[in-house]
């Protein structure tokens, strides 16, 4: 599920098969019409379960100091004010009736059945643009708190860590080099993977996990190299997550000393904050694209290892400056290697491939450290055992 917007829940198929995306007393969690989120204790999947979501309690505190709270029903849209906002009102309102600890009494009118609006203090205006991303949660979503979007993204966030700690620790128990692929629809990234494993082949097993809201066109091209491909499908998720990519290694069964990719969903955004267990991400930015992309979307750019700069072969016939693309994408992230490369023509494949080779051997090099490793504790508990 995405910590933003809340997508791909109960969507992804792995070659056509639905993946069960939680285990037994786990929580679920729910979107409502109105953005509110809530979760609560999941337990049975045989069977079918209902939600109350139709009444809550609001809590208000007053000018005098107290607090109470009261039920709250709702039927559509509502969100509340904050910073002193005055809501609008798009349907009919009643009125909730309210006695202190004073004894006084008053009503006061609230809206239901409809939208109304409000400010938050963490948007903000500057030069003409309305900036969302100011608040603690770096996001927006209508009728949340940040403190509850921050919340709901710790507890995403963490669950997911946990599946790519475990994907992360049986990769490198099988010396895999494992590379998330990631750009913005229409990079270049397959064409770019296929004429990567052709090079590659008879050098390396080389296997791909494919992932794509719809069809099985990225992942028929791949299988159409000689490659072992599988596909997932989000539905409408706008990435791949950690517990997606453990089912598909599971049924792709990697052989050891291998080369994985994983071609993420054509988004530079959401797939930036989701940990797969890889060695690395790959950011690949087209020249068709623009050079201020680093600095538009710099999450992605700043989690990755490795910035590909593709098709170049076009840029005699494009405005794109390369140089400042780079310029912009190591200001986001100093430490990013930028290799140059074509698809169509090769360029650029010599260092593109010696990178990955890099990879591979340092993957086998750490493996063969645990190997050893494991042969002598196993052999000073003999020692030990045999002084007994």
């Amino acid at each position: 599920m995405c910590t933003t917007c809340g997508c791909a829940t109960g969507e992804t198929r792995i070659e056509g098969e639905a993946v069960h995306g939680h285990e037994h007393g786990h929580e679920h969690w729910h979107v409502h019409e109105d953005g509110t989120a809530h979760s609560h204790p999941h337990h049975d999947h045989g069977a079918s379960h209902a939600h109350a979501h139709d009444e809550h309690e609001h809590a208000h505190t007053h000018a005098d100091g107290t607090t109470h709270a009261h039920p709250h029903h709702h039927h559509g849209e509502h969100v509340h004010g904050h910073a002193g906002a005055n809501p609008v009102p798009s349907a009919a309102a009643h009125a909730h009736a309210h006695t202190h600890a004073d004894g006084t009494t008053h009503v006061h009118p609230h809206v239901h059945d409809g939208e109304h609006h409000h400010t938050h203090e963490d948007v903000r205006e500057e030069g003409g643009a309305v900036h969302y991303g100011h608040g603690p949660a770096g996001a927006h979503a209508p009728g949340m708190s940040q403190s509850r979007m921050v919340q709901i993204e710790r507890d995403i966030l963490s669950k997911n860590d946990a599946y790519a700690a475990k994907n992360r620790a049986r990769l490198g128990e099988q010396g895999i080099f494992a590379l998330n692929l990631v750009s913005s629809p229409g990079s270049g990234k397959t064409t770019l993977l296929c004429r990567t494993i052709e090079a590659l082949k008879g050098r390396y097993p080389v296997q791909v996990i494919e992932g794509d809201q719809q069809t099985s066109f990225d992942a028929d091209r791949i299988r159409a190299t000689g490659a072992a491909a599988l596909q997932i499908n989000t539905g409408k998720g706008c990435h791949l997550d950690a517990h997606m990519v453990g089912h598909a290694i599971q049924k792709l069964a990697p052989v050891d000393g291998s080369l994985l990719f994983i071609e993420n969903v054509g988004n530079l955004v959401c797939p930036a904050a989701f940990d797969l267990g890889e060695a690395h991400k790959v950011a690949i930015l087209s020249v068709t694209e623009g050079e201020d992309k680093p600095l538009k979307y710099p999450d992605m750019f700043r989690a990755s290892s490795l910035m590909l700069v593709n098709k170049v072969d076009l840029l005699p016939y494009l405005s794109f400056d390369v140089d400042k693309a780079i310029a912009h994408a190591r200001r986001v992230n100093p430490e990013l290697t930028v290799i140059r490369v074509s698809a169509t023509t090769g360029e650029g494949f010599e260092e593109w491939l010696g990178w990955i080779e890099a990879g591979l051997s340092a993957q086998g090099e750490k493996r063969q450290e645990t190997v050893d490793a494991l042969k002598r504790r196993i052999a000073e508990l003999e020692t030990q055992l045999a002084g007994r």
